[in-house]
């Protein structure tokens, strides 16, 4: 689970490298097309040569780039998690540059690793002309494109935006992929108990805790319907260390370990009931105004019938069979037959079984 978590992040460090390399790359050519042939900047005098500046400027960028990621995957990001997108950006931006002015003052006082007057004057002149304000402009737009993409990674997924980005499923395909359902018990008496306003403020907080089980056990998060997230896994992912399984004990910990807050907050604790299964889904990106990669496939429905039944078998967590018989589970987990149950709109019956972990 802490492999998963660090693959994330790394993801994310390595993004915001390439995204401020090749703003570096694009910054170069865009300065050599201007300057031209000159030797020096008109508007500081400061001497310029391209290869040493190009080399420089790629370096420069691709280490900050990789120092603000790492801050952002680590530690800034968790920072201003309870604000607005709005607040966020400009905030975080106006951190980022605080830090690459101290940068950008390093890097052009060792540029010619040179202290001498000469030197420090062509410092002086950079920061106190236009020179400085237009770099500063540039490297801001760089920061706003970095947190775009983040907030865009954050609200899709980075498998959904990696999937987006390399048009895995621009053409419809079939695929082979294991959904669980999971439903907050008690919802409707919950918002009913603590107001509408306050329940929503529980839901976002409940979906948060959630969220970092889904991520360490490689799922990924369909969608939100309401109080139920439908997450999913390609079957080699699901299936490796039980991880649609353990998801859901991650998922039970996390919600428990905040417990007490809940009822300090809201004066009652979520709970949830999930169901599993898997089966074949066609998988493509559909909508023109609003685009999404949605799935179709009877498994889905199954699933959510299977997910239903969760109540009448007075159990939290129910799978089928077939999926059952797919999963090593190495003495993790005790399966219990229910035998088979007929879902509603279905004329076979499934298989379920429920389970419990080893001590």
């Amino acid at each position: 689970m802490r492999s998963t978590r660090l693959r994330h992040s790394v993801f994310q460090i390595i993004s915001f490298g390439v995204i401020w390399s090749f703003a570096g790359l694009v910054y170069s050519i865009l300065e050599k097309g201007i300057l031209g042939d000159l030797d020096h900047y008109p508007a500081t005098g400061n001497p310029y040569n391209f290869e040493d500046t190009f080399l420089a400027t790629l370096l420069a960028t691709g280490l900050l780039g990789l120092m603000f990621g790492a801050m952002e995957a680590l530690y800034v990001q968790r920072l201003f998690r309870t604000m607005s997108l709005a607040r966020k950006i400009v905030l975080k931006t106006l951190l980022y540059l605080v830090v690459i002015a101290l940068a950008l003052l390093v890097i052009t006082v060792l540029r010619d690793l040179d202290f001498s007057p000469e030197a420090l004057g062509y410092v002086r002149r950079f920061f106190v002309g236009y020179s400085a304000l237009s770099v500063a402009s540039y490297i801001a737009m760089i920061i706003l494109v970095s947190l775009f993409y983040t907030e865009v990674s954050q609200n899709l997924g980075q498998t959904v935006l990696l999937n987006f980005l390399s048009g895995r499923y621009h053409t419809p395909r079939e695929e082979e992929r294991i959904f669980m359902f999971v439903d907050m018990k008690s919802s409707t008496t919950i918002a009913e108990r603590i107001g509408h306003l306050k329940y929503f403020d529980m839901l976002r907080a409940y979906f948060a805790n959630l969220s970092d089980a889904i991520v360490q056990n490689d799922g990924e998060i369909y969608q939100y319907v309401g109080d139920e997230i439908v997450i999913s896994w390609r079957m080699k992912k699901g299936l490796k260390d039980a991880h649609c399984i353990q998801c859901f004990y991650d998922m039970k910990a996390a919600l428990e370990k905040q417990k007490t807050l809940y009822l300090e907050a809201f004066g009652v604790a979520p709970s949830f009931k999930a169901g599993l299964h898997f089966g074949k889904v066609t998988t493509g990106e559909i909508g023109v105004i609003k685009k999404d990669i949605i799935f179709t496939g009877d498994v889905l429905n199954t699933t959510a019938r299977i997910q239903a039944l969760c109540n009448s078998h007075n159990v939290d967590l129910l799978i089928s069979a077939p999926l059952l018989q797919r999963l090593d589970l190495s003495g993790r987990f005790k399966a219990h037959s229910l035998g088979e149950s007929e879902l509603r709109g279905r004329d076979e019956k499934v298989g379920l079984f429920t389970l419990k972990a080893s001590a």
